[in-house]
């Protein structure tokens, strides 16, 4: 049997919205934004993806250290939203709407919701590690937006 369920946050920084798609539709760029990733790869885009990824992350479970690797594809890439959905083994799914907005004073809201879905003896360990990751993720990507003045451009 199947558990799904859902948590989301917002981050907002002072960037420009296009800086924000680019990084956060680029998931090469997430190694050093995601807490438990060690290894990204583009691979060939699947069939209706515009680009995909074979990822590798170190997970822990008490003293027991373990890689994972799984496949992402990022589904749709504009200028104010973006869909990733990771698949691994067994039947584990997490999907990822991010929705982007300008808001007054040069900031760019960034809402996240994730949508885990895992076999039921596997959920509450999953939901936790993404949880976690993605909040640590939250946290570095404010922070990183913040500072990046994004592709120089000619006057």
């Amino acid at each position: 049997m199947l558990r799904r369920d859902s948590f989301s946050y917002t981050v907002q920084a002072r960037c420009a919205r296009d800086d924000a798609v680019a990084l956060l539709s680029d998931l090469g760029r997430q190694g050093d934004l995601h807490p438990l990733i060690v290894r990204v790869r583009q691979v060939p885009p699947r069939p209706g993806a515009r680009a995909s990824y074979v990822i590798n992350d170190r997970l822990a479970a008490g003293p027991v250290r373990f890689r994972t690797t799984y496949r992402a594809d990022v589904l749709v890439i504009a200028d104010d939203e973006i869909v990733t959905v990771a698949r691994q083994r067994p039947a584990t799914t997490v999907r990822n709407h991010t929705r982007l907005r300008e808001e007054p004073g040069g900031l760019v809201r960034i809402d996240v919701e994730i949508t885990l879905t895992a076999p039921a003896p596997l959920f509450g360990y999953a939901f936790r590690q993404a949880r976690a990751a993605h909040l640590a993720l939250a946290a570095r990507l404010g922070a990183l937006l913040d500072r990046d003045p994004g592709p120089a451009t000619a006057d």
